[in-house]
């Protein structure tokens, strides 16, 4: 089960725990109506946390968090009618027939009531927080691995998937941080399954509206800083912020000694933002591991050679030094590689597990997935969503196409009601490097699709592609998918970028369900390209 059971708690101990944290303001008395008039503060008992009023059970707790268009104080009265027992507000309001307890500001209280309703699940846990731009999750799956080869099991909360206990239970969601009650749930369904660590992807959103505020971590990682999430951040300083918040919770919130784990902060030396990320890690009393091809990182990669189905890998650590055979394409993931190897050496753990542990990982769902039907050219799948990720996979192909006598196509589009400053970035980066680019629909959400394509297609257009020729815009995703195929030629690399793993296109209608890699290997075998050769006639 993802969520474990829990006994109803006395409303008096969540006064204490916001108290203690110094988020309470003040308790206000509940008004007319109350069903349990007269009965002590301390003798009422809540069944849980919410921020959902669509989905308050009886007797739980609704927290009123104010949004960007919805201020969940608006919601407060439908909450109480639907049986909650208590809320907690920014503000009193008035008429409601329950406690309400006014906070400092909602988003930590909630963070703050969802741990103390499981009871601090991550005190029980060693918790690897790993945040960036690129490459979160395949370091998070790698971190994973190699702590499974110690002996140590270790729940994951990725963009990809959600693991308790060894099993899998998806992440339909798509959300990388989930809000703070499904995450401290998540883990106190860890502690119940008997792992020993959670893994959690840890992403600038979830940071900044402290969804993970109560979350106690012993090792917090950086893979990268580049451009992405400025909608909402705001600015670049903004969302770097927002990252370090990772390396500051490292000092924040109780800690169990017996968890027996070093405070850490792990920073990739090779990215400019590694200076500022140690200091912090620095700052809140952690120790701090780098990693990176920097001559003086302490987990330092010494060698890398590279294949369209592999990379060799040498790596030099303070304890130990060694050669590693990955099954994973693209140069970025010795990055990878190495901060899962700078995490494991931050916990101490054997050599022979981080060698077995990065070497056990054959890919990463929707990360340079390899879709091969005996086609005479690459197609890979990948979630490159950023002009700096689609910049480094099609860098990474375009050598080892060259080298099989072939170019790059990609297929790509770019969220609505999202960054709109990257889509042009998008374009120009991949018509400096494309043969061809064919745009279409990512998750159009609310926006007018052809109006996102224009926008990714002017940079393309500046990078010299002519549209109807080297560049198509073709919003129906299934139809580009199509035409990339049948205009690859043999020695090609296609990228299919941006959506990745995801099993839905967001439209204004609603989601659409969508498997990249199943939509790939569909149009491959309408080609005649089935695996391990194909089944009739030539690809286009």
């Amino acid at each position: 089960m993802s969520e474990p059971t829990a006994r109803a708690r006395p409303l008096g101990a969540l006064v204490g725990a916001l108290e203690a944290r110094g988020q309470l303001r003040s308790v206000v008395a509940a008004g007319p109506g109350d069903a349990a008039a007269g009965e002590p503060l301390g003798a009422r008992t809540v069944a849980g946390v919410t921020m959902d009023s669509r989905h308050v059970r009886r007797g739980e707790v609704f927290v009123a968090v104010p949004g960007r268009v919805n201020d969940g104080h608006d919601f407060a009265t439908a909450a109480v009618a639907a049986g909650a027992a208590a809320v907690i507000v920014e503000r009193p309001l008035p008429g409601l027939a329950v406690p309400q307890l006014v906070v400092v500001s909602a988003r930590p209280a909630l963070a703050q009531a969802a741990a103390w309703w499981w009871e601090d699940p991550s005190l029980h846990l060693g918790v690897v927080g790993i945040t960036g731009t690129d490459g979160k999750t395949t370091t998070a799956y790698l971190v994973r691995s190699i702590l499974g080869q110690a002996g140590l099991r270790a729940g994951l909360v990725s963009t990809v998937e959600v693991v308790i206990g060894g099993r899998a239970i998806g992440n339909p969601a798509r959300t990388t941080t989930p809000e703070a009650p499904v995450l401290q749930a998540h883990l106190a369904a860890m502690v119940q399954a008997g792992d020993r660590f959670a893994v959690l992807e840890t992403s600038s959103h979830g940071l900044a509206q402290d969804r993970v505020g109560a979350v106690a971590y012993d090792v917090a990682v950086l893979t990268n800083l580049t451009h992405e999430h400025l909608e909402y951040h705001g600015s670049p300083a903004a969302y770097a912020a927002a990252k370090r918040r990772l390396f500051e919770a490292l000092a924040a919130g109780p800690q169990n000694p017996a968890k027996g784990w070093p405070k850490t902060g792990v920073v990739n030396l090779d990215d400019p933002a590694a200076a500022s990320f140690a200091e912090t890690a620095r700052g809140a009393g952690a120790a701090v591991v780098t990693y990176g091809f920097d001559e003086t990182a302490d987990v330092r990669g010494v060698a890398l050679r590279e294949s369209l189905q592999r990379l060799e890998l040498d790596l030099v650590t303070p304890r130990w030094r060694g050669h590693l055979t990955l099954s994973l394409a693209g140069r970025f993931n010795a990055w990878n590689a190495l901060a899962a190897a700078a995490a494991a050496e931050a916990l101490g753990l054997p050599p022979d597990a981080v060698r077995a542990g990065l070497e056990a990982v054959t890919g990463v769902p929707g990360r340079m997935e390899r879709i091969d039907a005996g086609q005479p050219y690459a197609a890979l799948v990948d979630y490159a969503h950023t002009p700096e990720a689609l910049a480094k996979v099609l860098d990474e192909l375009a050598p080892l196409a060259g080298a099989a006598g072939g170019g790059l196509i990609a297929v790509f589009g770019s969220a609505g009601e999202r960054d709109v400053l990257k889509r042009s970035r998008m374009g120009r980066v991949a018509g400096e490097r494309c043969r061809l680019v064919v745009l279409t629909d990512e998750d159009p959400r609310g926006e007018p699709r052809e109006t996102i394509l224009e926008q990714i297609a002017e940079g393309a257009e500046a990078a010299g592609l002519r549209r109807g020729s080297e560049l198509r815009l073709v919003p129906d995703r299934r139809a580009a998918i199509a035409l990339a195929l049948e205009a690859a030629r043999p020695g090609d690399a296609v990228l299919f970028a941006g959506k990745g793993h995801e099993k839905t296109i967001e439209t204004a209608e609603g989601d659409v369900p969508w498997d990249e890699a199943a939509e790939v290997r569909a149009a491959l075998a309408r080609l005649g390209w089935q695996g391990p050769g194909p089944v009739s006639g030539t690809s286009g």
